[in-house]
């Protein structure tokens, strides 16, 4: 039986742990707990995502702030039909309800403050947003304005489709189609980044 203190305590991955991602700002003000229906499930597929997309990030960029997290499916449904940034339910590309049995997901809003220091300085999203396609075996990466952050999600298949809010808006590239710009072009956009640390597990 899980209690809530435990459940924060469970260590997801190297940098992360569960308490990370039970925190809403939307749960807080209404007063909704925001706790996973199957833990079990919330667990496993937080780990999956955290060791194979979040822990990358960090190793590479210093401390990634994570905006928004695991949602449950009543909380999510809440925000919803409030208008308060949350998708439906069933939406194919909603990735924080990490325990739907049905739906192998598993994602966060979050901000790479070395990124968003250069961003609000006028550098183009799509330079991060070719460093991850280039990088990390996500999902599905959605943008915004604000501080350039983005959802990543984390699936068993990595679709690695890219989508903004940010202008140019729209799709940057579709799941399965090839990239628009060529390697070395892609390159060129994120030259000085930090070079790449994926984490080796033993």
């Amino acid at each position: 039986m899980w209690s809530l203190e435990t459940l924060g305590r469970v260590r997801l991955s190297r940098h992360f742990y569960m308490r990370e991602f039970l925190y809403s700002e939307i749960g807080n003000f209404h007063q909704f707990q925001n706790i996973p229906d199957n833990p079990d499930l919330a667990i496993a597929r937080g780990r999956a995502f955290c060791e194979g997309l979040l822990d990358p990030l960090q190793e590479t960029f210093g401390r990634i702030a994570v905006r928004s997290g695991f949602r449950s499916a009543a909380l999510n449904h809440f925000g919803n039909e409030n208008g308060l940034n949350c998708a439906r339910n069933d939406y194919p590309l909603e990735c924080h309800i990490w325990d739907l049995p049905d739906v192998e997901v598993a994602g966060a809003s979050i901000v790479i403050p070395w990124f968003a220091d250069r961003y609000d300085a006028g550098r183009d999203w799509r330079d991060l947003a070719w460093w991850l396609y280039d990088h990390l075996p996500f999902a599905e990466l959605w943008f915004f304005p604000k501080l350039c952050a983005f959802n990543i999600a984390w699936r068993p298949d990595p679709r690695r489709r890219i989508d903004s809010y940010i202008a140019p808006k729209g799709t940057l590239i579709r799941a399965g189609a090839e990239p628009a710009e060529p390697p070395e072009q892609r390159a060129a956009r994120y030259a000085d980044f930090p070079a790449f640390q994926g984490i080796i597990h033993p």
